[in-house]
């Protein structure tokens, strides 16, 4: 039988308590911005650095560059990501695709996003040689895991986060890659994907024809890209190791969320988030990324039993706490501490 493969997440702790968070927010004239990182559980997550971007160049049609220097930079692994404060003070995740050996500089890529939320736009319109911005990280919920063989599947910038692994691979090992793109010329690093590979890399312009891809028994399969591309390979192989910087689809009925400290209490529909909800009555309460990663709109769970569909908080903290961008109610009422 197959090896069973898992799927990565990363979880952390935090460096000030939340009373000291905000309390140093509350005061800043930027005043609401993204949150520091908090503490919780005793382990410490990476502290935010300030890095300038020392280069900005197009690697493909509509893919930005990004190399970000700074000094003895927390190193990191194959699969890891930062999440990247923008000068609007949005907060994006992006995958390392640099050297991991390079304590000097952290690079990453992005592709412009016509009809996206506008983190991307963001990046390819204001974001310039001499930006100064806020990085937090790295982390790591994509690790490459010791396996026999490997199988990765990339579609357009989802090879962001395979690459490092692809250049960390001892000689000898067993691997192959299915890259899938709009058009060759939209596909990212392509020429060094091609030289590391030879014949192990597909190159597919267009949907990759998964029924074509044979899986080795015990194989560690990989994939990044778009979601239909990621739910696909999930389907067919649930074991699949998955980088995704987007919330789960809302599932769910409605509940009620009780606001104690504020004496209220809202309806959550079916088709909306907590966020949502608490911010059409408190709409100073901070956030920031809306899909679960950041962190800046946690909040304390006094009753109830929470969905949690973050990709962020440990155990311990998901105990008496939820990041209410996208997580839910699993029954029909929450009381939180706000």
């Amino acid at each position: 039988m197959p090896k069973p493969l898992t799927v990565a997440v990363v979880a952390g702790a935090a460096l000030l308590t939340r009373r000291a968070m905000r309390r140093r927010i509350k005061a800043s004239p930027l005043w609401p911005w993204p949150a520091l990182e908090e503490p919780v559980s005793g382990r410490p997550r990476s502290r935010a650095l300030r890095l300038m971007v020392a280069s900005r160049e197009t690697v493909a049609e509509g893919v930005v560059q990004l190399r970000l220097e700074g000094h003895d930079l927390p190193r990191w692994e194959p699969g890891a990501h930062v999440d990247l404060v923008l000068p609007s003070g949005l907060v994006r995740q992006y995958s390392l695709c640099g050297d991991p050996e390079d304590t000097s500089s952290y690079t990453v890529a992005t592709r412009l996003v016509e009809d996206g939320r506008g983190g991307s736009r963001e990046v390819h319109e204001q974001v310039r040689e001499g930006t100064e911005l806020e990085v937090r990280g790295p982390r790591n919920r994509f690790p490459l895991v010791t396996a026999p063989s490997y199988v990765f599947v990339a579609g357009g910038i989802g090879i962001t986060p395979i690459l490092p692994m692809l250049r960390a691979l001892p000689a000898g090992t067993e691997w192959r890659l299915l890259y899938g793109g709009r058009t060759r010329e939209s596909m990212p690093f392509l020429e060094e994907v091609e030289k590391l590979g030879g014949d192990r890399v597909t190159v597919v312009e267009g949907r990759p024809d998964l029924d074509a891809l044979d899986i080795p028994e015990g194989a560690a399969v990989y994939c990044c890209g778009p979601d239909g591309l990621m739910a696909t390979v999930a389907e067919r192989w649930p074991g699949v190791h998955l980088e995704r910087f987007t919330p789960r689809a809302l599932s769910g009925g409605a509940f009620e969320v009780e606001l104690r400290r504020s004496g209220r209490t809202l309806t959550v529909p079916a088709d909306s988030s907590v966020l949502a909800a608490v911010r059409a009555e408190l709409p100073n309460t901070a956030y920031s990324c809306e899909q679960g990663f950041c962190g800046t709109c946690q909040q304390r769970v006094l009753e109830g039993e929470v969905d949690h569909r973050d990709e962020l908080l440990t155990d311990g903290e998901r105990a008496d706490s939820m990041l209410i961008c996208v997580s839910r109610a699993r029954g029909d009422r929450l009381v939180l501490d706000m």
